[in-house]
């Protein structure tokens, strides 16, 4: 069996069209469902690329190997999925972005990787002395939709699918895309697709009991001055990008059906992580923000032999993932990880509607080498990088992105924050968070049994213990034996 990885970034599940987003245009998502397991509440380890993509890849939390930012990737001495097929015999092909391994890496875990330029997005809407320069709304891409970097990208893919369709050797090919990422723009005609006055109400602004960074954000970012029909663009330009990234997706599935590879390979589409667009007056994401809009996305899986059309409503994890190809893939792990196999989900059955998903970010003042808009990073030294207020939000206020960790049933969801404000929602009456009932006495007892559920994760997860052993001898004990 072979795999293909369709990952766009920041791509979160509420914005798609088979999650129920009504707006959105996106019928290769929709055929795709429709032909596989979609599975309803995916949530990923962490809301920043790099840390998330570690997760997916090892099976770990971030708090098992310290891969909790952007700089800190996989490096040779640590087990992956793909170094995993690669020693296995498959072919790793990979087109896009990074945010994954170490360069030292990659000789271990991929055959073959390029990247592209290309399309890059028009000038920013605003000048830097206005209100909403900072936030990401840019004009539509110049030229056409096959002239972006990501459909370079895809279009490698699509050109690695039919000069392999022929051949024997299983493969992997790996497309992490950009897109939806901020800033938010794509090309026409997808980026005006939605009207901005059709979008229904976004979550507000200035809602109580948040943690500091949602206020910090707006301020540093000036968001604070935007009137909301700039938000309510913003998420529609969003839901135009994620029509453009199901075009492309339709061009990958042409080629899969062409080639009639569709037949023995497995097609996983998901993301690393979501996007506010819009949502409480804020754009992007923040490391330890722990919202829906930015810990679930959508996981659809066409595997061969599988149920069409199944929907696995019970929560799972994104690195799940890493165990899934796994079995299929007849490749046993050799470390311990903490991801479980969806191959019963995607022959059928339901999922665990008993289990609890987890994620974490955030930084620690003990850890100040983690903090974006260090002095040596250049994007944060420039005022008129798009990224500037965020690393001096962090530097000057280092509390705002503290460690968060996260543990969310089917009905609840508790973010405990050591160093900043606690949150717990009850999904049931409150699916999109907007009253923290953290200090509410009336969930006293939902809190203390979920925040006895994180000690027993944290317990449970907290390292791993390498699977070989070492001898207890000195290293000369039979060497120096005569000696």
């Amino acid at each position: 069996m072979n795999f293909v990885f369709f990952i766009p970034d920041e791509m979160r599940a509420e914005s798609v069209s088979c999650y129920g987003h009504p707006l959105v245009s996106m019928p290769n998502y929709d055929r795709l469902a429709a032909e596989g397991t979609r599975f309803e509440q995916c949530h990923v380890q962490h809301s920043v690329c790099s840390p998330s993509r570690c997760s997916l890849m090892t099976g770990w939390y971030p708090h098992v190997a310290g891969h909790r930012t952007l700089w800190h990737l996989l490096r040779p001495h640590e087990p992956s999925l793909f170094r995993y097929l690669k020693e296995a015999g498959y072919h790793i092909e990979w087109y896009g972005k990074n945010d994954l391994y170490a360069a030292a890496s990659f000789a271990t875990a991929v055959d073959h990787f390029a990247d592209f330029e290309g399309g890059h997005a028009g000038s920013n809407l605003f000048r830097p002395d206005e209100p909403g320069y900072y936030s990401f709304l840019y004009e539509p891409f110049p030229g056409q939709p096959v002239e972006t970097g990501d459909m370079r990208r895809v279009q490698a893919g699509i050109d690695f699918l039919r000069n392999h369709a022929r051949q024997t050797e299983p493969f992997v090919l790996y497309l992490p895309l950009s897109m939806p990422h901020p800033p938010y723009a794509c090309p026409q005609p997808f980026h005006d697709r939605v009207n901005p006055a059709d979008i229904p109400p976004l979550r507000p602004a200035n809602l109580p009991h948040k943690p500091d960074y949602f206020d910090l954000i707006r301020r540093y970012r000036r968001l604070d001055e935007v009137p909301d029909e700039i938000f309510a663009k913003i998420q529609a330009v969003y839901l135009g990008c994620n029509s453009y990234v199901d075009w492309m997706l339709g061009q990958l599935l042409d080629a899969l059906d062409e080639t009639g590879l569709a037949e023995n390979t497995c097609l996983i589409v998901t993301s690393d992580h979501g996007d506010w667009a819009g949502d409480y007056g804020l754009v992007e994401k923040w490391p330890s923000a722990l919202d829906d809009t930015l810990t679930r996305v959508p996981l659809i899986i066409r595997a061969p032999g599988g149920t069409a059309g199944h929907v696995v409503h019970e929560p799972v994890e994104f690195f799940d993932i890493m165990a899934t190809v796994l079995d299929l893939a007849g490749v046993e792990a050799r470390h311990t990880h903490f991801a479980q196999s969806l191959v019963p989900q995607l022959r059928g059955a339901p999922g665990d509607p008993d289990r609890a998903v987890f994620a974490e970010g955030g930084y620690d003042p003990h850890e100040p080498h983690v903090f974006e808009g260090r002095a040596n990073e250049i994007i944060f030294r420039d005022a008129t990088n798009i990224y500037y207020p965020k690393g001096r939000q962090q530097q000057e206020h280092p509390e705002s992105v503290c460690r968060a960790v996260m543990l969310r049933t089917l009905d609840y969801k508790l973010v405990r924050r050591p160093l900043g404000v606690s949150e717990l929602y009850d999904l049931r009456a409150d699916p999109r968070e907007l009253r923290n009932v953290y200090a509410d006495s009336s969930y006293a007892d939902i809190r203390a049994q979920m925040e006895s559920g994180l000690l027993d994760w944290y317990i449970r997860t907290a390292d791993v213990v390498p699977v070989g052993e070492d001898p207890r001898g000195l290293p000369c004990d039979n060497a120096c034996a005569g000696s």
